[in-house]
C-alpha cells in the first residue's frame, strides 16, 4: 500500500513544482520524516513514518533472502525508502 502511495506522490510532485518544493522544504526541518509524512497526509496520501521505515527494512530483507545465503551484508542505502523517494524527486525534471 505505501509503495503505491509513494509512487503516486512522486508522480504528482514531478508534475507540480509547488508540491515538489514543499516536499523538499521538509528536509530542512528539525523532524524531516515526520514533517514529510504530515505534508503527504495533508495532501491526501496515506504515508506514515512507521510504514516508511518498515518498507525500507522489508525491501532490504527481501533482497538479502533472494540470494540464497550469498548476501549476508545489507547494501548501504537500500533500506531507506525515504531517501530513495527524495533521490528520485530531486533528479526528476
Amino acid at each position: 500500500m505505501i509503495e503505491k502511495e509513494l509512487e503516486r506522490l512522486l508522480a504528482t510532485a514531478k508534475a507540480d513544482k509547488d508540491l515538489k518544493d514543499e516536499l523538499l522544504e521538509t528536509r530542512k526541518s528539525e523532524n524531516p520524516v515526520e514533517d514529510f509524512c504530515a505534508l503527504a497526509q495533508a495532501k491526501g496520501y496515506k504515508i506514515t513514518a512507521g510504514e516508511l521505515f518498515a518498507l525500507g527494512l522489508t525491501e532490504n530483507d527481501a533482497k538479502l533472502r533472494s540470494v540464497n545465503g550469498g548476501g549476508v551484508n545489507p547494501i548501504e542505502g537500500w533500506d531507506d525508502a525515504y531517501e530513495q523517494f527524495f533521490t528520485s524527486l530531486i533528479w526528476s525534471r
